[in-house]
């Protein structure tokens, strides 16, 4: 049998998967996660008692909206390169912007105050245990993020794995606000990143693996 005779061969009968399949795989991933972190931090951490209080401030609205910048931008990320040969292209700038504006805050603040005050800044009260908890909240959704991306069909894998394992860190953030006592800028800049470059990395190293096809 000739090759072409093959490949037609092996064509036959088969047709376009639907564009709403990547739709519905990850808001299938989005809500697991979603509702899985949001439980696992009511349950284990518990919700901040002046959460009603503290949600009347601007500070707290940037402090979310870092992780949910992150999880928008992410998510761009990772539909497009679950499709066979697409680049992220200029979606990547939608990850670093927040990164470069928290950055730029933090280093801006850090400036206004004495030199022996700066570290307490960075460091808060809960440095010790952010980037673990963070990291511990990432799970369930890794793991529905992987499940969308099996599905599909990436072929940068290691890069698709980094975008979803962000993916999930950054909605583990956003629910672990609910229950973080943390409002410094310079605080989120150092250990909310770090937390949620744990997955990133762990997607990046287990995406050749989970999601060869």
């Amino acid at each position: 049998m000739k090759t072409d005779d093959f490949i037609s061969l092996l064509a036959t009968g088969v047709t376009p998967v639907s564009q709403a399949t990547l739709a519905r795989r990850f808001c299938i991933a989005l809500l697991i996660g979603v509702a899985a972190t949001t439980v696992m931090v009511a349950g284990v951490f518990g919700i901040r008692p002046d959460l009603a209080q503290v949600a009347t401030t601007p500070l707290f609205w940037a402090k979310v909206a870092l992780p949910l910048c992150l999880m928008i931008g992410s998510l761009l990320v990772s539909t497009r390169l679950a499709r066979p040969g697409v680049a992220a292209g200029k979606r990547w700038v939608l990850v670093g912007l927040p990164v470069a504006a928290v950055w730029i805050a933090a280093s801006y603040l850090l400036t206004t105050v004495p030199a022996d005050e700066r570290l307490p800044m960075i460091l808060g009260k809960t440095w010790r245990g952010c980037p673990f908890y963070i990291s511990m909240l990432s799970v369930p959704g890794f793991i529905a993020v992987f499940w969308a991306l099996r599905g599909l069909a990436p072929t940068r894998l290691a890069l698709t794995g980094a975008a979803g394992g962000l993916l999930a860190g950054s909605t583990a953030t956003l629910a672990y606000c609910l229950h973080c006592p943390e409002m410094g800028v310079a605080f989120w800049g150092a250990w909310y990143l770090l937390g949620m470059l744990v997955p990133t990395m762990v997607g990046a190293l287990l995406g050749p693996r989970l999601l060869r096809w």
